[in-house]
C-alpha cells in the first residue's frame, strides 16, 4: 500500500514503457515491509534540467534511478558525485542528502564486478579488455578500475570515445595502467563485451573469439537474449562467463545500500521480481 508516509523514488527516463525497475523493487519492498515505492517518471530531455531540480523538492521525495537518456545530462544538476560517475561520464542514481544536496552514483560497473565477485573471479591484479567506450563501458572500467585491476585495456569504434575515458581514467587512477586501440583479447583474464552487438540478428561478434584463453572469464552486458552468440562462442572455448542480466540484479543491493534501504542478494530479487 502506498500511503502519506511512504517514501518516493522516481524512475527517470524516457520513454517508459520498458521500465523494468518498478517489477524488481516494488516486489521486494513489498515483501519486506519497507515504506517505498519505485514510480516511472517520463521526462523529455528539453523538461529534464527543470523536472529534476523541482522533483526533489517533493516532501516525500527520497531518490530517484536514472536511465537514457538522462545518465550524462545528470552530472550537471548534482551537487555531489561519486568517482565511479565521474570516471563513467554518468550517473544512474541520485539521493537527497541530510542538507538537501543532491548526491549521485553510478552502479552499472558496480553491478557487472559485484557479479565477477561472486562468481569467485579474482579482480584486484586481473589484466581486463573492455571493448566499448560508451555508456556501459565507462562505468564498467570505472568500477574494475577501482575493483583495483592492474591493467585496463580500452577498444571503440569511435576512437575520441576511448580516448575520454582513457583521460579520466589516467586523472582518477594514475597508478592504473590503461592503453587503448587494440580488441585483441590475447593475455587478458577479463573480456568485457560493452558493445550493443549481439542485439540484432546477423552481428558480427565483438571480440575475435579464436584469440580468447579457455581461462579467460567474459562479461556480456547485452541482455535481450541470455545466452548471445558471443556467450555462445566463448562457452564452447570452455571460458567461464556472466550474461547480461547479473549487471542488472547484482547492482540493485549497491542501489539499496546507496538509499539506506535493508539490502538483499542479487538470487533473492530473481526469485521475487515479477518480470513475467
Amino acid at each position: 500500500m502506498i500511503t502519506g508516509t511512504t517514501k518516493l523514488i522516481a524512475h527517470l527516463g524516457y520513454p517508459t514503457e520498458s521500465f523494468k525497475a518498478p517489477l524488481i523493487y516494488n516486489p521486494y519492498f513489498e515483501k519486506n515491509g519497507i515504506d517505498a515505492v519505485v514510480v516511472p517518471m517520463g521526462c523529455r530531455p528539453a523538461d529534464y534540467p527543470a523536472f529534476l531540480k523541482l522533483l526533489f523538492r517533493l516532501s516525500n521525495i527520497h531518490g530517484a534511478l536514472i536511465t537514457m537518456p538522462h545518465k550524462i545530462s545528470t552530472m550537471a544538476l548534482l551537487d555531489e558525485t561519486s568517482t565511479s560517475a565521474k570516471v563513467a561520464g554518468s550517473c544512474n542514481a541520485v539521493r537527497l542528502g541530510s542538507d538537501g544536496r543532491l548526491i549521485g552514483d553510478m552502479f552499472d560497473g558496480e553491478g557487472f564486478v559485484r557479479g565477477l565477485l561472486r562468481k569467485g573471479k579474482k579482480v584486484e591484479g586481473a589484466h581486463a579488455l573492455i571493448a566499448g567506450a560508451g555508456g556501459v563501458g565507462s562505468a564498467i572500467a570505472a568500477s574494475l578500475a577501482q575493483a583495483g585491476v592492474e591493467h585496463l585495456a580500452i577498444f571503440d569504434a569511435n576512437e575520441a570515445t576511448a580516448t575520454a575515458l582513457l583521460d579520466r581514467l589516467r586523472k582518477y587512477y594514475p597508478h592504473l595502467e590503461v592503453t587503448v586501440g587494440s580488441a585483441d583479447p590475447d593475455g587478458f583474464d577479463i573480456v568485457v563485451n560493452a558493445t550493443p552487438l549481439g542485439m540484432r540478428r546477423g552481428d558480427p561478434l565483438p571480440i575475435d573469439i579464436d584469440r580468447i584463453s579457455p581461462s579467460t572469464f567474459v562479461g556480456e552486458v547485452v541482455m535481450t537474449k541470455e545466452i548471445t552468440p558471443f556467450l555462445e562462442a566463448v562457452r564452447a572455448r570452455g571460458c567461464a562467463f556472466q550474461v547480461g542480466t547479473d549487471m542488472l540484479f547484482e547492482q540493485i543491493p549497491a542501489y539499496l545500500e546507496f538509499f539506506e534501504f535493508p539490502t538483499t542478494t542479487a538470487d533473492n530479487l530473481r526469485a521475487i521480481a515479477k518480470l513475467g
